[in-house]
């Protein structure tokens, strides 16, 4: 008898939920699972890599509006707040194997997502 661990299986990729999570680290996950098979085929996956190149499009916005002294300083901090607490709520859900909609962005990754 040998004391050698029996081999495991190899694996098929990342599971549902963490590739849904992960998509939310930056735009290159998500630009990657929207290109990588299998996971370019998961609507679950697709939802969640369309909704963080949405919000990070929107948070791009919401740096070049900061550009501007004073009012658009105060609705980058603002913008800012609000993006990032839909951020991590999204993460959290994905990472739970659930889909949250953050407003108006979430409709158009749904959009993306069963195109």
């Amino acid at each position: 008898m040998s004391d050698l661990p029996t081999p495991v299986p190899a694996s098929s990729g990342l599971s549902d939920s963490a590739a849904g999570a992960l998509a939310y680290v930056t735009i290159i996950p998500a630009i990657i699972f929207l290109v990588m098979e299998p996971y370019n085929r998961n609507p679950f996956i697709k939802f969640h890599a369309w909704q963080n190149i949405f919000l990070c499009l929107f948070m791009f916005v919401l740096g070049v509006i900061g550009i501007i002294p004073i009012l658009g300083q105060l609705v980058f901090l603002l913008g800012f707040l609000v993006a990032f607490v839909f951020w991590l709520i999204a993460i959290i859900k994905a990472s739970q194997g659930g889909k949250y909609y953050i407003p108006v962005i979430g409709n158009l990754a749904e959009k993306q997502a069963n195109s």
